[in-house]
């Protein structure tokens, strides 16, 4: 989860990273040939930017209307995809991954968390959470955000999907969400079950709570895969968690992927976090697509 002690643990491990960097320069050249292989691979999407659509929309909820973005392959009708920000909230780097997702063939509505207390773009460019003013910023708009309007939010969106026309109703509805957003792919694929087929949580925290309604009781309500991705230092702070998830899917019946990935901190995956590690963002993005192949076909 995101809080002051996650943020000292990062700049415990950039500090490191660095030294680690500064030793080791003869590594250097096969690093940076690896880290190009990686990306070259990802930037070769199946549908090409200018053959894709995208528009700023307006989703009606029961709470209000979600603003947000839709993009799509420019023909035909696809798979859908919900994707959630992490506690920055949508901003270009999330837009961007939205963008990369529906060139791999999907359409895909990036939506806005706050839009009940906050419309468009919570922060501004190079603005993070941890920096002056960051959390007094976003916690009344965090504030307002609980697992009843995670299921409020699903539903409506998935309602939504269903009625347009570049959305194939015939195939099942990913779902994807990041840090604070993590759990809400598993509380929309337990609230829309003959819709939400893959979700994916990407390092989250708050998987396995003690409360009734924890993101690892809903395992025997979900159908399709679940891929779980657990930052390191996430993983260090609460070491059962993944083996109780593994448990509960496992209990469950439902394919489950639970992996913690090495020395990827907290916030790993978006381009534009401080933890950003391309090579294990890379991968779990490869394992999201994979998921999503398996899982996202016709009913």
């Amino acid at each position: 989860m995101c809080d002051d002690i996650t943020e000292r643990e990062l700049d415990e491990h950039l500090r490191k990273k660095a030294l680690t960097r500064r030793v080791f320069t003869a590594g250097a050249s096969s690093a940076i040939a690896i880290g190009g292989m990686l990306q070259a691979a990802h930037a070769a999407p199946k549908v090409a930017g200018a053959d894709l659509t995208e528009a700023a929309v307006v989703v009606p909820t029961p709470d209000g209307e979600a603003d947000a973005l839709f993009i799509h392959p420019a023909e035909g009708a696809h798979a859908a995809v919900i994707i959630w920000p992490d506690i920055h909230g949508v901003r270009p780097a999330f837009f961007d991954m939205a963008r990369q997702l529906a060139g791999e063939g999907y359409s895909v509505l990036a939506a806005n968390p706050y839009y009940r207390t906050f419309k468009g773009r919570l922060f501004a460019d190079g603005m993070t959470f941890r920096d002056p003013g960051g959390r007094e910023l976003v916690m009344p708009h965090y504030s307002a955000l609980s697992a009843e309007t995670a299921v409020t939010d699903a539903k409506a969106f998935v309602a939504w999907l269903d009625r347009q026309p570049a959305v194939d109703v015939a195939r099942g509805v990913g779902a994807v969400g990041f840090c604070m957003t993590g759990a809400w792919p598993l509380r929309a694929a337990a609230a829309v079950p003959d819709r939400v087929k893959a979700p994916c949580s990407f390092h989250s925290g708050r998987l396995v709570t003690d409360e009734a309604d924890s993101p690892h009781r809903l395992a025997d309500r979900i159908t399709g895969g679940v891929l779980i991705a657990i930052a390191e230092n996430d993983h260090e702070r609460q070491p059962e968690a993944r083996d109780i998830l593994i448990e509960a899917f496992e209990d469950a019946g439902v394919p489950a992927e639970i992996e913690v990935y090495e020395g990827a901190m907290h916030g790993w995956v978006p381009t534009d976090s401080r933890a950003y590690d391309r090579e294990q963002s890379e991968r779990a993005w490869g394992r999201m697509l994979a998921l999503f192949d398996a899982q996202l076909g016709a009913a």
